[in-house]
């Protein structure tokens, strides 16, 4: 008696190991959306190379005093003998050399590469301090608003649209050296941290509304969804319902915002140390660096085309990342 192919396999697998042992068919794994996220953002070379760019730039400024160590250089030191009788660097690219790997501040005698070492530090430091504080603020004040809604909403909205109607730049140059007086006299040196600290604030003060509107935006777009209603049902708290439902599905577009503020916040504060607001001279600074060399752009182009092309880097690298972020985050993205 003949048997079929279909028949003959059957009575193979019976006969290997009685049916109990035959593998089952293989399914489709199903993946979160961070873990969607992930792939695609590890498909992209741009993001990729951006971000390993930007690791590299976190490492060097959060081991500043290690490379200083090493180097056997400060921020402060003077190399007088380096210069000559006009006060320029000795040898070729303004004293580039084995010692001085960027060279030589005309004037001073300081040394470039560790100067843009501290003032990496000083950037990142104050532009990831800014982002989040404000970031902070504006989820907790979107949040508010966009759930509670009524009057809570509406001061929200006019404190929000009285602070994007105040000019930046004017009420920045105008608090800091009042807040310097308040806690400093005359003739009392600044403290570099409070300098900082001041640029840190101004900062949040104007930088919290662009996530404030984002977040009421989708909270507002949320809390009438079926498990926010499920959940108010429930009995859940005002905690519960931002931090545990609502929260959780928009953190894609505040990490985007996120990401897009820190290079804002480094440019804004290489502006304001460029016209000589926040900052004090000890501090290093890409902004006070590159006003300093404004002077020496004939006779010494290396004095800015260091902290220049550092701080192009680092920017673009963050909104090359951002914007690879962004995309990445995006469920209809074809990337």
């Amino acid at each position: 008696m003949s048997m079929s192919p279909v028949e003959g396999v059957a009575l193979a697998e019976i006969g290997a190991g009685g049916g109990a042992d035959v593998p089952k068919e293989k399914g489709f794994v199903g993946r979160s959306p961070g873990q969607l996220a992930w792939i695609r953002l590890r498909r992209d070379r741009t993001a990729m190379v951006s971000g390993v760019l930007l690791i590299f730039f976190v490492l060097v400024a959060l081991s500043a005093p290690l490379v200083e160590l090493l180097y056997g250089i400060g921020p402060r030191d003077q190399f007088q003998g380096k210069l000559d009788g006009f006060g320029m660097p000795l040898g070729y690219a303004g004293g580039v050399s084995g010692d001085h790997f960027f060279g030589l501040e005309p004037g001073l005698g300081r040394d470039i590469f560790v100067r843009l070492v501290y003032g990496l530090r000083t950037s990142l430091l104050i532009a990831f301090a800014a982002a989040v504080i404000t970031a902070v603020l504006g989820i907790v004040l979107g949040a508010l608003a966009g759930f509670l809604g009524g009057w809570l909403d509406a001061v929200i909205n006019w404190v929000t649209d009285l602070t994007l109607a105040m000019p930046f730049l004017i009420i920045a140059l105008a608090l800091t050296p009042t807040l310097t007086l308040r806690f400093y006299g005359e003739r009392e040196a600044v403290s570099p941290a409070f300098g900082v600290a001041v640029l840190i604030a101004v900062f949040a003060m104007f930088g919290w509304t662009s996530t404030a509107r984002l977040v009421r935006g989708q909270v507002i777009a949320l809390r009438e969804r079926e498990f926010v209603e499920a959940a108010r049902a429930s009995g859940a708290g005002l905690g519960h319902m931002i931090f545990r439902q609502l929260l959780p599905n928009i953190w894609a577009p505040i990490l985007v915002s996120f990401s897009l503020a820190v290079p804002q916040f480094i440019t804004s504060e290489a502006a304001l140390s460029f016209i000589g607001v926040g900052l004090t001279e000890e501090t290093p600074s890409f902004g006070r660096m590159i006003y300093e060399s404004l002077d020496y752009l004939q006779t010494d182009p290396a004095f800015v085309f260091f902290p220049g092309i550092t701080i192009f880097a680092l920017v673009f690298a963050f909104n090359l990342f951002g914007d690879a972020l962004r995309d990445a985050l995006d469920p209809k993205s074809s990337r």
